[in-house]
């Protein structure tokens, strides 16, 4: 039986881990055995670079986490070395860096076990699919581009149509002043 600060000590790193769960847009549980350190440094400056929290955890210590915010379907991975992944802002960020890395590093030393998103725990392809998605920066400029598009496109006609009549760009802006 643990004595009474050991417990405590467990029973807070339990708590802090399902608040961590239950805050997070979404999570990637990893298998990292092989790495050397400065594959660890690595990538964990690209992680903080993404905003996501990375650390290695303890399976039972996880494994009653899991269990209390519902993730049960996740128990049957947590053996060996554990690592977890969470992001509370970009839901792709964790998925996006740790695939890059894991096919950097190869499936003998680096792979994903499992991954979670808004609640629900996710196959391995869905994980693969999720992470060749742009981050979201990169999806909102996509969508701004494609609305931007048409405007665009309706003034540069204006112009063109303005230049054939015979009048200039400088002199409608002038007029238009």
């Amino acid at each position: 039986m643990p004595n009474a600060k050991v417990l405590s000590e467990k029973q807070a790193i339990v708590a802090e881990l399902v608040e961590r769960l239950k805050t997070s847009s979404a999570g990637v549980f990893v298998d990292y055995k092989g790495i050397t350190v400065a594959q660890d440094s690595e990538l964990r400056s690209e992680l903080r670079k993404n905003d996501v929290e990375y650390t290695v955890i303890k399976n039972t210590l996880c494994r009653r986490a899991i269990d209390e915010i519902g993730l049960s379907e996740i128990d049957p991975i947590l053996n060996g070395t554990t690592s977890l992944a969470t992001s509370k802002g970009d839901p792709i960020a964790p998925f996006r860096v740790i695939s890059d890395f894991a096919k950097k590093m190869g499936d003998d030393k680096f792979n994903v076990k499992a991954g979670f998103m808004d609640g629900k725990v996710l196959s391995l392809s869905e994980i693969s699919e999720i992470s060749a998605l742009p981050s979201k920066d990169a999806l909102y400029a996509k969508v701004l581009g494609t609305m931007l598009a048409p405007i665009t496109s309706l003034a540069v006609v204006l112009g063109q149509i303005l230049e054939q009549k015979g009048g200039s760009t400088e002199a409608a802006e002038a007029a238009a002043e």
